[in-house]
């Protein structure tokens, strides 16, 4: 008899020494009354002992406290199980506190439940962190956001009226911000910049330096009217090479279109080349290799001429195209690209970068594509 009653004394100490509120309550009186709580209760709540005995423990709810909570811990006494919910409760003197709240039924020998052990302890600390967390992930994707939308204006809203040549544009971005970026830009009554880059690596640093590099071949600008493609390279290389951070590059394919004469002249820098096709003969790809801008500060970048022909089309694009993978792994590459040129030929060049975007989609089985891909073309009509 000594010995049970050391056992209770010393339960009844672990009680009152434990760092959570402890309740009981019970479950067999109406309302499920509280019968005892011990001093971690009254630290965490505010309220003595003697105030809450014989109360049932929703004296702690309040104005913001969630109901859908409230009615599954309803449930869970009415089916006499376990109960864990994190609840908005009030102390006393009106405070809010995260109450993380457990619930245990306590049986007897016949199985019957006879009380009701509630725990408590105050995560205060940890939630209002977490709605601190999540209020600044929900700003970072407001701004994320905006800077997606700037980059958007960035690209074509109108494409040249122009009677001999049409130009279709396509660009998805894998992320919300892209290192990718293209234009279609008149430069004069007769000549059209055509251009695609993309910066090294991904999210919101690539796509800042993409968005800076956008606004440098803006022609209201004025440095690069009319300059030869290869100067503009040049341009752009001794300019970057000194303001891009370590181990950030870019690759760009810039050229310019002579309406009058069908002379389109460009120039790479490590950048995939463009690819000329026909409806009567195959696509061919027509390679500048050169060091990406950034690189080599004393790289020299050389000029390609090609002398578009009535129904040919040349078609430019970020390697995000070549790099999409299928479900096995296997790159959708040149072999790919080429294959899908060639068999949409008759296409006209909307409906075609429409097909390679199509194609890609496919290619990944409908899955995110894991770089940006833009595309950008035109023909002769």
């Amino acid at each position: 008899m000594q010995d049970e009653q050391l056992l209770l004394l010393l339960k009844e100490r672990a009680l009152e020494s434990a760092a959570e509120g402890v309740v009981i309550a019970d479950a067999n009186q109406m309302g499920i009354p509280i019968i005892y709580a011990n001093r971690a209760f009254t630290v965490l709540t505010g309220y003595q002992p003697e105030e809450v005995i014989g109360r049932n423990c929703r004296f702690l709810q309040g104005p913001d406290t969630n109901p859908e909570a409230l009615q599954r811990i309803r449930n869970s006494l009415a089916n006499e199980s376990l109960c864990f919910e994190e609840i908005l409760n009030y102390r006393k003197d009106n405070t809010p506190f995260w109450n993380r709240l457990s619930i245990t039924p306590v049986k007897n020998d016949q199985g019957q439940t006879t009380h009701f052990i509630g725990i408590q302890s105050d995560i205060t600390r940890r939630r209002l962190a977490e709605d601190s967390l999540k209020e600044a992930n929900a700003k970072l994707k407001r701004d994320l956001l905006a800077a997606a939308e700037l980059q958007q204006d960035q690209l074509p809203k109108k494409l040249p009226d122009c009677k001999k040549y049409r130009f279709a544009w396509r660009f998805r971005p894998c992320q919300e911000l892209a290192g990718d970026t293209l234009n279609i830009l008149p430069l004069d009554d007769r000549h059209i910049a055509v251009y695609v880059l993309d910066v090294s690596g991904h999210g919101v640093r690539a796509a800042l330096q993409s968005f800076s590099i956008n606004h440098d071949l803006q022609p209201h600008r004025g440095v690069l009217n009319l300059l030869s493609p290869e100067k503009v390279l040049d341009w752009l290389n001794i300019k970057y090479s000194q303001v891009l951070q370590i181990g950030m590059f870019f690759t760009i394919s810039y050229g310019i279109l002579d309406t009058h004469t069908g002379k389109f002249t460009f120039s790479s820098a490590g950048h995939p080349g463009p690819i000329l096709t026909h409806k009567d003969h195959a696509p061919q790809i027509i390679e500048s290799p050169s060091y990406p801008i950034g690189i080599n500060p004393k790289a020299e970048y050389t000029l390609k001429t090609i002398q578009l022909q009535a129904g040919e089309k040349l078609i430019m694009f970020t390697d995000g195209v070549l790099e999409a993978i299928d479900m096995q792994g296997k790159a959708f590459g040149q072999t790919g690209l080429l294959e899908t040129l060639f068999r949409n030929r008759e296409l006209n060049i909307d409906e075609m970068l429409e097909m390679i975007m199509k194609s890609l989609d496919n290619w990944v089985n409908h899955a995110n594509l894991k770089d940006d891909v833009s595309l950008v073309g035109f023909e002769s009509v």
